[in-house]
């Protein structure tokens, strides 16, 4: 909007440099660019302000598909003014001498153009077209038609109107319209998911199953091996007891031997000793009765006083042992009468022998 400032009866217009100010005096063309500061006479002045920059005008309409279903669509149109002169001959862009502000509302007039129009071109696109397919290419589709029915609109080139770009930010059903048609995709996704839920189950479970497979020929190998080890433990302990049993043999036939050798030895050397021994008994006999003989023969031919003497020699030899011997008086007077008496040393002597 414009700085109009009031001095002694005249005004003074400054504009900025995005708006074209046409100024009209007395029906005759005065100043017309964008950026102009000047002064006029509000009685005589006609002062149009023409927008020269790029605005945006966003829209939401409702349309229905070709299956009766009702979408809200929302878009955003850039537009400008491309000839202000003529835009300020068909629009009323004027402006209060006063206060600057316009007089009506020509953006609200020109947005309601550019709204409906772009509302009738999505509406005859929508309207043949199914919510499913609407819903998937809508908006590059409803952007296309706004833009290509824009550009070809041509009371918009009349007025000197532009249309730069436009927008297409969501084609959207009704609430419940939109929560039934989420359901099949949430349905499918939980599907998906559960799908690689399980299929990562399988994996694992298959996993699992080769490694127990895995285990289970480790164990039947090991198995397997200590069957070996067993077997070959008792070819070991058999041979080994049959080396032994065999040594055993050996040992106790040369035992056997041994002994045998010895038993006869030992009998050869107790048969020797018996007949040595038999031998000295016999010669011991022999000699015993040798002697016998010879003691009888020199008996036979002694006399009655040594046979005497011999018979007291033998009976001395047999008598028990006296190891004292007591002598009372009476026996030695008795026995001093005796030898002093007559014939006693011939009884002395008689006992002597």
């Amino acid at each position: 909007m414009a700085d109009i400032t009031r001095r002694f009866g005249f005004r003074h217009l400054r504009s900025t440099p995005t708006s074209h100010i046409r100024h009209l005096r007395g029906g005759r063309l005065a100043h017309e660019g964008t950026g102009l500061a000047f002064w006029f006479r509000p009685l005589t002045a006609a002062i149009s302000e023409v927008p020269a920059d790029d605005r945006e005008l966003a829209m939401m309409f409702h349309a229905r598909t070709a299956d009766f279903q009702d979408l809200a669509v929302q878009a955003t149109v850039t537009y400008r003014i491309s000839d202000p002169t003529t835009a300020a001959t068909r629009l009323d862009f004027g402006i209060d001498p006063d206060t600057g502000s316009w007089r009506a509302e020509p953006l609200a007039q020109l947005g309601t153009l550019l709204t409906e129009t772009a509302q009738q071109h999505a509406l005859q696109l929508i309207a043949r077209t199914p919510l499913a397919d609407t819903l998937v290419d809508g908006v590059t589709a409803v952007r296309e038609r706004i833009a290509a029915g824009l550009a070809a609109e041509p009371r918009l080139a009349e007025i000197g109107v532009a249309v730069l770009a436009v927008r297409v930010t969501a084609v959207r059903p009704e609430a419940e319209m939109e929560r039934a048609l989420r359901t099949p995709a949430r349905e499918q996704v939980q599907q998906e998911a559960d799908r690689a839920t399980y299929e990562r189950r399988a994996v694992a479970v298959e996993r699992e199953r080769t490694i127990a497979e895995n285990e289970l020929a480790s164990q039947i190998e090991l198995a397997r091996r200590e069957e070996e080890l067993v077997t070959q433990r008792g070819t070991n302990a058999r041979r080994e007891a049959e080396h032994k049993a065999a040594a055993d043999a050996v040992r106790t036939g040369a035992d056997a031997a041994r002994r045998t050798r010895m038993a006869v030895a030992e009998a050869e050397a107790a048969g020797t000793l018996a007949v040595q021994q038999a031998e000295g008994v016999r010669t011991l006999g022999e000699a015993k009765a040798a002697a016998e003989a010879a003691w009888l023969t020199a008996h036979q031919q002694a006399g009655p006083e040594v046979l005497r003497a011999l018979a007291l020699i033998r009976l001395a030899e047999h008598l028990p042992r006296i190891d004292s011997v007591t002598l009372t008086p009476d026996v030695l007077t008795g026995l001093l009468a005796r030898l002093a008496a007559p014939g006693a040393p011939d009884a002395a002597a008689e006992n002597g022998r």
